[in-house]
């Protein structure tokens, strides 16, 4: 596991998939999957639909445009807790 996910990990709601950690994020009635790539030094967010609203139920990505300020902040913010360049979360795919 790289250090940076094991650092992440450690962290309030983060968890490791392999090469990558994720959290979750509920806000203001918008949900969004927030993953790390650790060997790619990228963030992507993804929406998250609502298991209660039928229809299509397939996370899908996001521009970074889309997501509040609050969690790219609080990414960033956890990115330099874990020692890793918080510029990476601005980083285009």
């Amino acid at each position: 596991m790289y250090d940076s996910i094991a650092a992440l990990v450690r962290q309030e709601g983060w968890r490791a998939e392999g090469a990558a950690a994720r959290v979750h994020y509920d806000g203001g009635g918008d949900r969004f999957a927030v993953e790390f790539y650790a060997d790619a030094d990228r963030v992507l967010y993804w929406t998250v639909p609502d298991a209660a609203t039928e229809g299509d139920d397939t996370a899908a990505p996001v521009p970074r445009g889309s997501v509040p300020d609050p969690l790219r902040r609080r990414i960033r913010a956890d990115l330099d807790t874990a020692g890793v360049d918080p510029g990476v979360e601005r980083r285009s795919v």
